[in-house]
């Protein structure tokens, strides 16, 4: 895993949950245990992608709200409809320092809604305006955060002045 160090813990983390799968549970009760290792093995080879991505990429994210959480990496996103706190993937890309937006204390929906999406792939939308548009992460970090969100990982602190 070049340039991607990966701890004992992480992999212990990704193997577990993709044991935990109902369907990889079915699969190993139903006499399927090859197949199960096999599916579980690509899980975490899958997973570890996300994680390298999200390592690597300048506007990957991991958003959570009332909605569910979202692991976001350009033109990729993995969601699930729990919180962050559910969701192992998320967790460990917040832990390896993926920045996090918690807009679980914005209270102003229809603000937030009316926000623009993170650009994908590093190219930024010089019309800022009208549906579609798109910011740096950045620039989204200052406007969602004006709404009450919480912010770790910050990237506007790497910032050389």
């Amino acid at each position: 895993m070049k340039g991607f160090p990966m701890q004992t813990s992480v992999l212990r983390v990704l193997r577990t949950t993709a044991a935990s799968w109902w369907r990889h549970g079915e699969l190993r009760r139903t006499g399927q245990t090859a197949l199960a290792q096999q599916l579980e093995r690509q899980t975490v080879q899958r997973d570890l992608g996300y994680l390298r991505q999200a390592a690597t990429m300048p506007d990957a994210h991991v958003i959570c709200g009332e909605g569910g959480t979202f692991l976001h990496l350009g033109w990729t996103t993995v969601s699930t409809l729990t919180p962050i706190e559910r969701f192992p993937l998320a967790a460990l890309a917040v832990a390896r320092g993926t920045p996090f937006i918690d807009i679980r204390p914005v209270t102003d929906v229809i603000a937030f809604a009316k926000l623009p999406r993170v650009t994908r792939g590093g190219s930024v939308d010089p019309d800022h305006s009208g549906p579609g548009r798109s910011v740096s992460l950045t620039s989204y970090i200052d406007m969602v955060e004006e709404l009450g969100a919480s912010i770790t990982n910050d990237p506007r602190l790497c910032r050389s002045t």
